[in-house]
């Protein structure tokens, strides 16, 4: 996606005031049919001018003698022709520079970065005409997503997994029931339109005190009770005590943060996330069964835990709906498990498409290829609600050295009848083979909604 000079959103703009002011009257910033009304107004005031001026001269031409102060004013000693040029090419200077400076009085109050208000401008309503999408999931996938929606469209929904266990979200859920907040911290950090401190500030994690501190006979424990915790989950839980609602928290943080779009929570309490492996045996606890090896399939509890309203509407109203990339089991299955949320997926007009890992996952998913991502989402009820499958393409990028973890092999056909459609894109980090590049994939998400390359299949009936 370009913007009016052919440049990519964000990238090689220039601080040349002339440039700057070409910019305000770019197509669709929403400057030009403004300036048209004023030009329009200014021409009749400008009438009305030249009504006084007439009929000031025919009273000026039956007395006598001429006025020669009105003779210089309206430049009566040159040519009629010589005498229009001056008077135009004086107003268009006169009006241009007083605009010029009149805006430049308007926003320097708000230009608070480096980058020029103009541009801000023309970005935001860009990304306001762009496709509302919803993204599913949770973990570093889904938050990589976010960064590179961002830049393209602010109509974006994320409904993320409420199933975490471990960490400062697990220390919080088992301290004071809530919902972990992790993923949706770092999504919220992901789609927050803040300063860069702001950003660190919410990813800032609270340490333990340093060397020394053990032999002081103090408690560490009493002393430090934040030690482990990250600055944005603290912000959640106290937004979710004063409003006494998590989901009303995370709506709260999504003002005070700008975030453009939404995060939402797939669920307003917390999931625990239970897996079957192969053998016959059980493990719980989302933490757990991130390590886990030979997962047959995996399932939530509670089991009539109801879905958040603002996730069922974000589907309803999507134009595309985004499953992944994320974790397999842990990440992305959690929320699509949620009671309602497979129906509204099912009952939904908009294309719904599956981004497989560019990577396998120690644990998890080692040694799956993309036929048995596509078994494990089948198993589980959801094959006939994907359209399209978008896999990685591009298997030259870097591989990290002692990583062990392999690409996701593509092992199906390019098209099967009745089967989702297979599009193969180059959507890696050039620098490291095991992940996503944020840009690549935000863009080539847009580039098939735009292109129309996904298309709805037939509704599928609810189970």
């Amino acid at each position: 996606m370009t913007d009016g000079n052919g440049d990519r959103p964000g990238i090689g703009r220039s601080t040349d005031r002339g440039a700057q002011l070409r910019r305000w009257l770019r197509p669709g910033i929403g400057i030009k049919r403004w300036l048209l009304v004023v030009f329009l107004g200014e021409m009749m005031l400008a009438l009305s001018g030249a009504i006084v001026l007439r009929s000031m001269f025919r009273d000026a031409a039956t007395a006598a003698p001429p006025n020669p102060i009105l003779d210089l004013l309206t430049l009566q000693f040159l040519p009629p022709e010589a005498r229009l040029a001056v008077i135009f090419l004086v107003g268009v200077v006169v009006v241009g520079y007083g605009w010029w400076r009149l805006l430049k009085v308007l926003i320097e109050p708000y230009q608070v970065r480096e980058e020029p208000l103009v541009e801000l401008l023309y970005q935001r309503r860009l990304r306001a005409r762009g496709p509302n999408i919803v993204a599913i999931g949770g973990g570093t996938g889904l938050s990589m997503l976010l960064r590179g929606l961002k830049e393209l469209t602010s109509n974006i929904t994320a409904v993320v997994t409420v199933a975490d266990d471990g960490g400062s979200s697990g220390k919080l859920r088992t301290g004071m029931g809530l919902p972990p907040m992790g993923d949706i911290r770092n999504c919220i950090e992901a789609l927050a339109d803040v300063e860069p401190a702001m950003t660190r500030l919410l990813h800032y994690r609270f340490l333990p005190p340093g060397p020394g501190f053990e032999g002081s006979g103090v408690d560490v424990d009493e002393t430090t009770p934040f030690k482990g915790h990250a600055f944005g989950n603290l912000l959640i839980a106290a937004l979710t005590d004063i409003t006494g609602d998590f989901e009303e928290a995370v709506r709260q943080s999504n003002r005070v943060l700008a975030v453009r779009g939404n995060v939402v929570p797939v669920a307003g309490q917390p999931i625990t996330l239970h897996a079957e492996l192969e053998d016959g045996s059980t493990i719980d606890g989302q933490s757990h069964i991130a390590r886990a090896r030979g997962i047959r399939r995996v399932r939530i509890t509670p089991a009539d835990i109801r879905p958040a309203a603002q996730a069922l509407e974000a589907i309803a109203n999507a134009d595309m709906i985004v499953i992944g990339p994320g974790s397999l089991y842990t990440s992305l299955l959690p929320p699509l498990l949620v009671p309602g949320i497979r129906e509204a997926l099912a009952q939904t007009s908009a294309p719904r498409i599956f981004v497989c890992n560019v990577a396998t996952q120690v644990g998890e998913t080692e040694g799956y290829t993309l036929s048995l991502h596509l078994h494990a989402l089948a198993v589980h009820g959801l094959a006939d609600v994907i359209d399209a499958v978008l896999v990685n393409g591009n298997l030259t990028a870097r591989a990290p050295s002692n990583y062990p973890a392999a690409p996701v092999v593509v092992d199906l056909p390019i098209s099967t009848a009745g089967a989702p459609a297979l599009i193969t894109r180059d959507v890696v980090d050039d620098a490291n083979a095991h992940r996503h590049d944020s840009r690549k994939l935000a863009a080539t998400i847009l580039e098939l909604y735009d292109e129309r390359v996904v298309q709805r299949r037939a509704p599928a009936s609810v189970r």
